[in-house]
């Protein structure tokens, strides 16, 4: 019988090693300070890195379009020019400040890029029309089916639209010294194309990149991360009584057998589309937000915190005007710093391939709590989360879980054996450290 010979590794994106536990933070420069510029976000960084952040996501930097623009700013995914800084931010001087100022916090600094489209009164519209996708009764076309008007599609069928793109990102990455990119809905721009942009770039140096897509394969060559838009809307309709807490388990089943395990997901419950559109992160997981800010951080994926989640997220940020966050300290920032710093302190809890898989632990009560271990051969991570508004008492089974615990956060000690009751609150997490 024939053997056919083992097939080349596939996915080749090497993740870095600074990355092993990093966590991501979004920030929406209009909204971040009272003055709504790069100087206002410079000013904050020591704060991001006070959470815990390793990487600064900044929502577009560029000119915004005035032709069909939305409300009084405009959207800042209308790209005007993708060469040039946006004025309502500042001057190019004021974003390399602010990029200078995040490394010598060790911070990596990534900026939004929008290659799907571009606002009407991009020069490109006039220099080179045969770039822009068409409707069918010829004329420049927005993204079908949604109502993105202040918008038109790119071509990429065009190989000078591909060359003038990937020229772009060298150009920020040369100039700015920039670590990186999240590329909006980066599935509708072709995968190959994504691969010609890294290869180039990986020329001048290594860069970070993210994907607002859920695509195995775009972690092929080009990707170190993208969206678990599937994750956010599981934990969304669990918290709201519209899913079996099975379908969760689908979830973790699904990243650990089809995605690469080199691959991250970036895990969250807020981002600025969640916050504008959908509500505020209290609005949309209500008394179940702790429990699942805890799974975005210590379960496998890297967290995500949207910029003012941490103050609380007290109302849903304006998207086309300037509205600036309320900040304050709030028990959500003190649960992110202290999930995160547990997250830094535990090597299974890192990213990837950097921390260990999570195995289930079955348990009395499957269809309301969601228990498993992250483990090496010195370290246990035993979490249980009741996803329900019933007091429960639970009980495990297999002997993964058994073990001696500290609670992570009152050093409580435990001895976790064969018919140990744990007590849960409605919506409450537990997390053991071994």
């Amino acid at each position: 019988m024939d053997i056919n010979p083992v097939p080349k590794k596939r996915y080749n994106v090497l993740q870095p090693e600074w990355s092993s536990h990093a966590v991501i933070y979004q920030v929406n420069t209009r909204q971040f300070s009272e003055q709504g510029n790069f100087e206002g976000v410079r000013k904050g960084l020591s704060h991001i890195k006070s959470l815990g952040a390793d990487i600064v996501w900044l929502m577009p930097v560029h000119p915004i379009g005035e032709k069909n623009k939305k409300g009084e700013l405009g959207s800042p995914y209308a790209v005007k020019d993708y060469l040039a800084i946006n004025p309502e931010f500042g001057s190019e001087e004021d974003f390399k400040a602010l990029v200078d100022e995040a490394h010598k916090l060790s911070l990596k600094v990534i900026i939004d890029w929008v290659p799907n489209h571009s606002a009407w009164d991009n020069p490109l519209v006039e220099q080179h029309p045969e770039w822009y996708a068409k409707d069918y009764k010829g004329d420049f076309r927005p993204s079908p089916w949604w109502d993105w008007s202040d918008i038109i599609e790119f071509d990429y069928e065009h190989v000078g639209l591909r060359k003038y793109m990937i020229n772009a990102l060298c150009y920020w990455v040369e100039k700015f010294d920039i670590d990186g990119f999240r590329c909006d809905v980066a599935g509708y721009v072709p995968n190959d194309f994504w691969q010609q942009a890294v290869q180039t770039l990986s020329a001048i140096r290594p860069v970070f990149m993210l994907a607002e897509w859920e695509n195995r394969d775009l972690h092929e060559n080009a990707f170190n991360m993208t969206y678990a838009w599937s994750w956010n809307e599981t934990l969304h309709e669990l918290a709201h009584g519209q899913c079996s807490l099975d379908r969760l388990r689908k979830y973790y089943s699904w990243n650990e057998r089809s995605w690469p395990h080199s691959a991250y997901r970036m895990t969250f419950v807020s981002n600025h589309d969640k916050n504008a559109w959908d509500g505020t992160q209290r609005e949309q997981f209500g008394d179940a937000l702790e429990a699942c800010i805890a799974l975005s951080v210590v379960g496998e994926g890297m967290p995500l915190i949207h910029n003012g989640q941490e103050a609380g997220e007290t109302k849903r940020l304006a998207f086309f005007e300037h509205d600036p966050i309320h900040w304050q300290e709030h028990e959500i920032g003190n649960l992110y710093r202290k999930l995160i710093a547990l997250k830094k302190s535990k090597a299974v809890l890192g990213n990837g391939e950097y921390g260990a898989r999570m195995i289930q632990v079955p348990n009395s009560k499957m269809d309301k709590v969601f228990s498993f271990v992250r483990c090496s051969e010195s370290e246990k991570v035993f979490v249980v989360i009741n996803f329900s508004n019933e007091y429960l008492e639970v009980t495990f089974e297999e002997p993964l879980f058994q073990d001696e615990y500290t609670q992570w956060q009152h050093e409580e000690k435990r001895n976790f054996e064969a018919g140990s009751v744990c007590e849960l609150e409605p919506w409450q997490f537990e997390i053991w450290v071994a």
